[in-house]
């Protein structure tokens, strides 16, 4: 599959026509087509072949042809145009935190910067003072950005792994003499962010490992075999795939594959209080079993080892060393969301702002996941960027979603709006509106770099809006690219417990926020949750499972979640807010 690479093509040719302050609607095109094409489950050269790249969302006769020409040709000619002169560094200080497309022209022309070691370079030289708009706190932003930056490329987000790692399983699934196959380590925990890849295998009686192997590293997308014996094979993709991405396979024999699964799932310091644990009562764990003397307690299912141990299993994304391990001896682990659980997505948007399907498509693929309901949430005015909806067109869209759903038995979009929550707190769309809708989004789009002081008050007033039900993305952060803005993250949750304002766990592969700790912080402060996905494309739905990723990582249940809720009950829920209206919150202690 050429995806991922074509994708990355379309995105650079975004990025590059940026810098050269090129039509933003042109610039827009690509960006659509890139995040499009990424979010594809179906292989993009199968489409071309079947003349179907014109169904892709953002496709149209321009782009199908640049894609026809690159897997027939393995160039773009219209890429090869963009960049000429240009360079893949140069692009790529964009993504650097602090750096927008008008300053890397400037640092470009003024100092010759084409990359980031001439970036960190011509800090360390103190050649950028006195540029413009230039001064000491946004240089030490470009800094830590470029911090960021590096650190960001050491690791693989979870939602560009997992699909490839997904595709890998499936075919050792499919290879005669397979018996057991599964993702092991950072990725089975659904980390946000993974390091390589530890899948492991068993195989059926009387096939030896070095077969398997052999077939792991033949298989489509290697490019590099870095070992292929008889137990461990290793290698590294392509680019389709993810470029330079190392994937590990171990076979290990039947008896002790579940020992062995438990062993290299990890995390490591999980793994060292088991074995303290086994220590004391006289045991041993390894990745062939557990054992007391040389009698072997189990191996062949994980929970083997958590039985043996007098414990209950513990779900992987629980195995971080943050008390799950007592939880487990004393019996009161949580029945952790499931997706099953999931009633409906939160947070969706239609081609009214910056999606690029209409509320019929929406509906029909909600449905289609089982979902009873869906939330359209399109951007406001303030957003112009991505098109955001006036007063106007918001009240044009309500009404036909109201008509929509008369037609619709069994299933209903929901009215919403994602609502800018502007510098002073106050949303960018008026009260009279926001009455009108089922459940308000709110989020902050703009003046990340605030003062961590005014950034909390701002939120907490559109937290006592008695009109939003949610802020979603609520620190803000993009995990390739900058951190969340400063926020008090223990007021903000005070707020929410006290109005019955629910917090999103954003489901982008890119955002996963809130993250982990903070939503079981969530959960310990009674603060609700929503887990939603943000989807811009419908290809983007399956993410969710990202999002739930995070979610069981933070210990939540199901009913820690409003989406998790019947229709009625999350309708309930956003109304009991609006019936405190003009009540005075308890002043904080």
């Amino acid at each position: 599959m050429k995806n991922a690479e074509i994708a990355a093509l379309f995105d650079k040719m975004a990025d590059a026509l940026e810098l050269g302050g090129e039509n933003r609607f042109r610039i827009n095109s690509y960006r659509k087509a890139a995040r499009a094409i990424g979010d594809l489950t179906e292989d993009i050269g199968l489409l071309d072949q079947q003349n179907r790249l014109k169904d892709i969302p953002g496709v149209g006769q321009g782009h199908a042809e640049k894609i026809s020409e690159y897997l027939r040709t393995g160039r773009m000619h219209r890429y090869d145009e963009v960049m000429s002169g240009i360079g893949e560094e140069t692009v790529a200080l964009m993504h650097i935190s602090g750096l927008g497309p008008k300053t890397v022209a400037m640092l470009h022309k003024q100092l010759g910067i084409v990359d980031v070691s001439g970036l960190e370079k011509a800090i360390r030289e103190d050649r950028l003072t006195g540029l413009k708009g230039l001064a000491g706190k946004k240089i030490e932003n470009i800094l830590r950005g470029i911090e960021f930056y590096k650190t960001s490329l050491e690791r693989i987000p979870l939602g560009v792994a997992l699909p490839v790692v997904t595709q890998i399983v499936e075919m050792l699934r499919e290879t005669p003499g397979v018996a057991a196959v599964q993702p092991a380590g950072s990725l089975r925990r659904m980390k946000e962010t993974v390091g390589d890849i530890d899948i492991l295998a068993a195989g059926t009686a009387g096939v030896k490992g070095q077969e398997i192997i052999k077939s792991f590293v033949n298989m489509p997308g290697v490019t590099q075999v870095l070992a292929a014996g008889g137990t461990k094979g290793s290698v590294r993709l392509e680019e389709g795939f993810h470029e330079g991405l190392q994937v590990d396979l171990r076979v290990v024999e039947a008896c002790s594959f579940g020992s062995a699964l438990q062993y290299f799932t990890g995390s490591k310091e999980h793994n060292m209080r088991l074995r303290e644990i086994a220590k004391k009562n006289g045991m041993k764990i390894s990745e062939y079993g557990i054992f007391k003397g040389d009698r072997k307690l189990g191996g062949r299912k994980e929970e083997d080892i958590y039985k043996a141990l007098g414990m209950e299993w513990i779900p992987p994304e629980m195995r971080e060393d943050r008390g799950e391990i007592a939880a487990a001896l004393q019996g009161r682990l949580p029945r952790l969301v499931k997706a099953d659980d999931i009633k409906g997505d939160l947070h969706v948007h239609s081609r009214w702002s910056d999606g690029v399907s209409t509320l019929e498509e929406i509906a029909g693929c909600a449905r289609a996941q089982g979902y009873k309901y869906c939330v359209v949430s399109d951007h406001t005015k303030s957003t112009r960027i991505a098109n955001g909806l006036d007063e106007r067109r918001l009240l044009k869209q309500i009404k036909e979603i109201d008509s929509l759903n008369k037609k619709l038995k069994g299933f209903r979009l929901l009215k919403a709006s994602e609502c800018d929550i502007l510098s002073d707190g106050s949303m960018d769309m008026p009260d009279e509106i926001l009455e009108r809708l089922d459940i308000v989004l709110a989020a902050i789009h703009a003046g990340f770099r605030q003062p961590r002081e005014k950034t909390t008050e701002r939120v907490l007033a559109a937290i006592r809006n008695p009109y939003v039900n949610v802020i979603v993305h609520p620190t803000g952060r993009l995990i390739s690219m900058r951190e969340g803005y400063e926020l008090d993250m223990d007021r903000v949750m005070e707020a929410c417990a006290e109005t019955g304002t629910a917090l999103e766990i954003n489901s982008h592969y890119d955002r996963l926020d809130l993250n982990d700790i903070n939503a079981r912080k969530a959960k310990q402060m009674g603060v609700k949750v929503a887990v939603s996905t943000d989807s811009h494309y419908l290809e983007q739905l399956w993410q969710m499972e990202l999002g739930l990723g995070v979610a069981r990582r933070g210990w939540l249940e199901a009913g820690d979640i409003i989406n998790t809720y019947p229709l009625e009950k999350l309708l309930r829920f956003c109304r009991a807010k609006r019936k405190k209206k003009g009540k005075k919150p308890a002043a904080r202690r």
